[in-house]
């Protein structure tokens, strides 16, 4: 650890987690990264919270269960990440946070009760790296962000838009969050863009209502011409120093990488590219992020868990990373 990953003088040491070398990966409690729960260390710089909530699902449900399931996956994590060289869980205290309940049979009662608990996360001066659940979850959380912080950037990786107004007269479900949340406000549209989508669409209305909104696209299939270097270079761009949330469905995966999601389209990025893609925005002002639509019913191998826990891993890095560098400035 350099000189300038150590907590500030006085501060305490931040907890990290259980040690492998110890107690094997596949003993003890399954929190994220086998780390401390909230309860245990009273305050955390990150909150790895899950939330349980698929009931806003259009195809396949299962997504309840995703948060768990990446924490599984999640045991194999190691304290150290040598493509950010850093050491996250020592540059801040990182803690799981449990999960927000929710109701399942309804919607607007969840999504007010997930908008609640992130109020009281974020007024602890906690960032969240929310583990979902299906992607009606974002909307709260960026009304949560919004309160703190103003409208901030988005960046969502998904196979879809998720800007569709709504399902069978239906206005909050796992496809319009992103509407919803252009029309309270809540977002900087100067700021806004989708990455990984791909696949058939209603009609050409959805992208120039998409547009409308403000929000760019970066298709799959740009990621595979251009490289994750470049995309990652022209998403820093269009964000800049604002507040950055960045939502990511597992389905922007090619079912090859992601099986166990609950809408999967073909022709995805591959694990490698996400990541490369995160670690290319690590000088983006983070604020919170999210990793949803974890269908474990649907995966094989853990393959999708794995690819969610090395995802969550690199945000909660950037996270920490910034934490640190914040208070040593």
């Amino acid at each position: 650890m350099s000189s300038t990953e150590n907590p500030a003088a006085g501060e305490s040491r931040p907890r990290g987690p259980v040690d492998s070398s110890r107690i094997p990966r596949y003993a003890g409690p399954a929190t994220f990264a086998r780390l401390p729960r909230l309860d245990e260390v009273g305050t955390a710089d990150v909150a790895v919270v899950g939330v349980p909530f698929d009931s806003g699902v259009s195809y396949r449900p299962g997504a309840r269960f995703g948060g768990n399931a990446i924490r599984e996956a999640s045991r194999l994590l190691r304290p150290y990440n040598p493509a950010q060289d850093a050491s996250p869980f020592a540059l801040a205290q990182v803690a799981d946070g449990g999960d927000i309940a929710v109701n399942p049979f309804n919607i607007h009662e969840a999504v007010e009760t997930i908008e609640a608990a992130a109020d009281e996360l974020l007024g602890t001066g906690a960032r969240l790296m929310t583990l979902g659940g299906d992607h009606t979850i974002a909307l709260p959380l960026l009304r949560s962000m919004a309160k703190k912080h103003g409208p901030v950037a988005l960046l969502h990786f998904d196979a879809h838009l998720d800007t569709w107004d709504t399902y069978f007269g239906a206005e909050y479900t796992h496809g319009t969050p992103f509407r919803r949340a252009v029309e309270e406000g809540i977002l900087d549209t100067s700021a806004l863009s989708h990455v990984g989508t791909r696949g058939p669409l209603y009609g050409k209305q959805d992208l120039t209502d998409d547009e409308k909104m403000g929000f760019g696209i970066v298709t799959s299939a740009d990621v595979y011409r251009r490289g994750a270097d470049e995309i990652a270079d022209q998403l820093r761009q269009r964000i800049g120093d604002r507040p950055l949330y960045i939502s990511i469905d597992i389905d922007c995966l090619d079912p090859a990488h992601a099986p166990g999601t609950g809408t999967p389209e073909a022709g995805g990025m591959t694990s490698r590219e996400l990541l490369e893609i995160l670690r290319g925005l690590s000088s983006c002002n983070l604020v919170s992020a999210d990793v949803v639509e974890v269908a474990p019913a649907y995966d094989h191998a853990e393959i999708t868990s794995v690819a969610a826990s090395h995802t969550a891993y690199e945000l909660t890095t950037i996270m920490s990373r910034q934490i640190a560098a914040a208070r040593n400035s």
